[in-house]
């Protein structure tokens, strides 16, 4: 994934930006930058911050840097942002987002005259160069944002810098947020909604889907209109949000306490206590608890000082043991006990089961397991939270692969997505036995649509049930 955050202002906007930053520091571990805009123009600088926090890796270039305007962005991927000069003129660019069709929009530069772009030191080339490239072929940033909305496959939601202020472009569909805030020296442009309540902004609006505005530290000019249909990503509240935001009027913590309580109605078992993975799987056991009346427990407590997320390791085996290593156990809330066990997802299947183990091995009499939202049976392909080579990655698909013979189609697929056939229930006991939870039983799709509190068709819910 990756996170951003720009503010205009009547003053400096350093501190606004890198503190505004920070706050996106849960969205991306490998590279984060800033730049800004002021009387003597541009300024960037970028650094990898996979083994040190953003703050800390930022915090001696503060003094060298200036600009009443600013963007910063966090990325699990490219460095950003770019600073970029066309016949428009310089600007600045980040984006969070995907991009599907790259070669097709990669030959689409060529034909348009540009020569080359910059590789990786992976090989690929940065999609925030493309898409800066793609801007350029237009005669103005609003025509090369229209444009950009229009011919990615994917999602992309960008931060555009100029001499004239910050372009801020949410995605077509608003499958990521855009939240405008307020002060009286100006605006400010931001993933996540919280990142600028210390920071004496108050909540301006969300951004709709594929709107474009202009920000300047006296006003918001929109400069395209939203539009009508929304797919915003369900899983921001399920999982990788922050529990202090809230997007489109719904707060991710309220959320979560929400989809707990709704979980345990469809639920009658029988346990001692309740319990969330951390951290995300916390709100949820708490809603669950309240609901219910059986008592929350944190039995095992996550060591955060010095290990990094999980998820950050491009090696699987890497990433399981720092996983491991960051859950410590408290026996006595484990011994001869029956334990439920919330967790936002399960998506490989590998943390949890081994989360279930070192639980038994802590002297756990039951494991039950409730994740908070359906199985994830598609990969993502509209965001970058999940980098999985193969949708085989997926328990959920291994698991319907060796039941149907590895004879899997769109029709058999469907059936599984459904929590009221035959096969569903299938599925969900052979992923119980492989992972030996006592019990198991997922988030209804429909749930966890009442859970969030807008409409299905105003949701992205592909990695559940396919529907784009």
């Amino acid at each position: 994934m990756s996170g951003f955050f720009g503010a205009t202002l009547k003053h400096s906007a350093v501190l606004d930006v890198f503190f505004g930053t920070d706050y996106h520091s849960h969205l991306g571990t490998r590279r984060a930058g800033m730049a800004f805009h002021g009387e003597d123009g541009f300024c960037r600088v970028i650094h990898n911050i996979e083994n040190t926090p953003f703050r800390t890796k930022f915090d001696h270039d503060l003094d060298e840097l200036h600009g009443n305007y600013g963007i910063g962005c966090i990325s699990d991927y490219e460095p950003q942002p770019l600073l970029l000069q066309s016949h428009l003129g310089s600007f600045a660019l980040c984006t969070v987002g995907r991009i599907n069709n790259l070669q097709e929009l990669k030959d689409l530069c060529f034909e348009h005259g540009m020569s080359y772009f910059y590789e990786m030191s992976n090989g690929d080339i940065n999609p925030v160069e493309l898409v800066g490239s793609l801007i350029s072929t237009k005669d103005s940033f609003v025509e090369g944002l229209k444009y950009v909305q229009d011919v990615v496959e994917g999602s992309m939601s960008i931060l555009l810098m100029s001499k004239d202020g910050i372009y801020a472009s949410r995605d077509k569909v608003g499958r990521t947020p855009i939240v405008l805030g307020e002060k009286d020296e100006g605006y400010c442009a931001a993933f996540e909604s919280s990142s600028f309540l210390n920071l004496g902004y108050t909540p301006f609006r969300d951004m709709g889907p594929g709107e474009i505005d202009l920000l300047t530290p006296d006003k918001v000019t929109v400069l395209k209109q939203p539009e009508k249909d929304m797919k915003i990503c369900s899983f921001l509240w399920v999982y990788y949000g922050y529990p202090t935001s809230t997007y489109e009027g719904v707060n991710v913590e309220e959320m979560r306490n929400r989809c707990g309580k709704i979980l345990s109605e469809r639920d009658n078992v029988e346990v001692d206590s309740v319990a969330g993975v951390p951290d995300s799987g916390i709100a949820h056991a708490i809603g669950y608890a309240n609901a219910t009346g059986i008592p929350f427990s944190r039995p095992f407590i996550k060591y955060t000082p010095t290990w990094p997320r999980s998820f950050m390791p491009t090696n699987q085996t890497q990433r399981n043991q720092i996983a491991k290593m960051k859950l410590i156990p408290v026996k006595e809330l484990i011994k001869d006990k029956k334990l439920l066990l919330i967790d936002d997802s399960i998506v490989r299947g590998t943390q949890l089961g081994e989360t279930t183990d070192f639980l038994y091995n802590s002297g756990a009499k039951e494991v039950h397991v409730r994740p908070a939202c359906p199985p994830v049976m598609f990969g993502c392909k509209f965001l970058n939270f999940s980098r999985s080579n193969s949708e085989m990655d997926l328990i959920t698909r291994r698991v319907i692969n060796d039941l149907e013979g590895g004879n899997v189609t769109d029709e058999i697929l469907a059936e599984y997505a459904n929590p009221d056939s035959e096969r569903y229930a299938n599925m969900l006991e052979e992923i119980r036995k492989r992972s030996d939870f006592t019990s198991l039983r997922y988030h209804r799709l429909d749930d966890m649509c009442k859970s969030i509190g807008l409409d299905k068709c105003q949701l992205c819910t592909y990695c559940f049930d396919g529907t784009e």
